[in-house]
């Protein structure tokens, strides 16, 4: 009986690469739409989360997360969980893959599938606003395709982007939020803010906003100004209209009309620019993503 194997966080890193990554993530809306689902259980405080996507000729996957807040006083992280992966043919599992690895990609690649279509070419200075996991994932995933960028990170609490500076050596730190977005070529966001940071009135003409954060109804990154004086894209509207503060909100305040969100992956031939647009890109995850990325872990695996 063949083994399934299980692909842990450092030996699954070292052999995948963002360009690849964000190729199988386009490649993948290519194929039918995906069928998701979650579920979400609770014993207060506690939380176990199942993100579930079926995608026809791709598999399924199975992300599963649990969420212990009182673990960090033991001494454990508080996130944990597993991605099981799933053939479509027989429905046979055929890979158990690290939650943080899949987490890490999927994110990252997500929001860099829409800089290679809607950033400019010749970008420069790159902002990340939260300095947190995330963000220092999308350091990442961005240096993969702006190498020649100058980096800067913005956070509410300076201690903690002087920190993330710290690790990594081409990264500085941004005094000023308003400053920096008026400078920078592209603005990628991951903050857990309630309330608008970036105004649309910093906003230039050719710059890209990503946004990573904002993920229930009640979060915005940006202010309603950002969203008019952009050209709007999102990765799926199933996960975003009606479920994130970013875009419910103004579309329920009827501030933007539907037809404002211009396209999402389904239609990547849209994802265009002129050179003076301000393009918006909202990241709003998925099952469907999760499952794309983890078969790109395991085809890399395989391969290796």
């Amino acid at each position: 009986m063949t083994s399934v194997p299980y692909i842990p966080f450092a030996e699954g890193e070292a052999v995948l690469d963002w360009i690849g990554l964000t190729d199988a993530l386009a490649s993948g809306h290519t194929r039918p739409k995906a069928e998701i689902g979650d579920t979400f259980l609770y014993r207060d405080p506690d939380t176990l989360l199942s993100r579930a996507a079926w995608i026809d000729g791709m598999g399924m996957a199975v992300k599963t997360a649990t969420v212990f807040p009182g673990n960090p006083g033991r001494g454990a992280p508080m996130i944990n969980g597993g991605v099981n992966l799933y053939s479509d043919g027989d429905g046979t599992l055929q890979a158990i893959i690290d939650f943080h690895l899949v987490t890490k990609w999927k994110t990252a690649g997500d929001s860099l599938l829409a800089a290679r279509r809607l950033a400019r070419p010749d970008s420069r200075n790159i902002l990340i606003v939260g300095a947190g996991t995330v963000g220092r994932a999308l350091h990442d995933a961005y240096f993969a395709i702006f190498p020649d960028a100058h980096f800067q990170v913005w956070n509410r609490t300076r201690a903690n982007a002087l920190a993330m500076a710290t690790e990594r050596p081409m990264l500085t730190v941004a005094p000023d939020l308003e400053q920096a977005v008026r400078t920078a070529d592209i603005i990628t966001s991951a903050t857990m803010s309630t309330e608008p940071l970036i105004r649309g009135d910093w906003l230039q003409p050719g710059q890209h906003v990503d946004l990573i954060g904002a993920y229930r109804p009640d979060m915005r990154e940006v202010d309603d100004a950002a969203l008019l004086k952009s050209r709007v894209f999102v990765d799926s509207f199933d996960t975003t209209v009606g479920h994130i503060g970013e875009v419910k909100i103004p579309l329920e305040a009827g501030t933007i009309p539907r037809d404002h969100l211009l396209a999402d992956y389904y239609d990547l031939a849209a994802f265009t620019r002129s050179p003076d647009d301000i393009t918006l890109f909202k990241n709003g995850g998925g099952a469907h993503l999760d499952l794309m990325t983890s078969r790109y872990i395991l085809d890399r695996w395989i391969a290796s």
